[in-house]
């Protein structure tokens, strides 16, 4: 019994209750800092969230943010500059602003030379001001008698037709 009276008294005089482990120095603190904290009913950063808001997070971030703009005028095309225009012709490229278009015929192509405002203006109501600039309207190409990077001069294969 009397060793049970020392550690009550060592206790004591330490401040803890006996049968109860005391701390490490170490990695101590206060029970409250290490219990985890809820957000409550209010909105917070560790709240779910939408995966648009996260993906556009993630684009601003990472500077995507031009590519899938100009990416956007190819995907939605068709709902940029309605049905009829989409269906006899479709963008080939967007660098520095300047749209390349290639028509299906020339009389296409001198349409949407006529409609180049309207379509600037459409495109930018659905994607965003400054996206496109000016619009490069190409009609059909003939086929191309060129292969591979070395060319000789003349008429080509075209030659031996008689």
């Amino acid at each position: 019994m009397s060793a049970l009276r020392e550690a009550q008294r060592r206790a004591a005089a330490r401040g803890t209750q006996p049968g109860v482990r005391a701390r490490r120095a170490t990695g101590g603190g206060s029970r409250r800092s290490r219990r985890r904290r809820w957000s409550g009913p209010g909105a917070d950063d560790r709240d779910p969230q939408p995966l648009g808001r996260l993906a556009s997070r993630i684009a601003a971030d990472r500077g995507w943010a031009g590519k899938l703009t100009n990416g956007k005028v190819f995907g939605e095309w068709a709902r940029l500059v309605g049905p009829d225009v989409a269906e006899h012709a479709e963008p080939v490229s967007l660098q520095d602003g300047e749209l390349t278009v290639r028509a299906r015929s020339t009389a296409w192509a001198t349409q949407l030379r006529l409609l180049q405002p309207q379509l600037i203006a459409k495109i930018a109501a659905g994607v965003g001001h400054g996206v496109v600039k000016r619009i490069k309207i190409q009609g059909p190409t003939s086929p191309s008698w060129r292969h591979g990077p070395r060319h000789v001069p003349g008429r080509g294969p075209r030659d031996t037709y008689g």
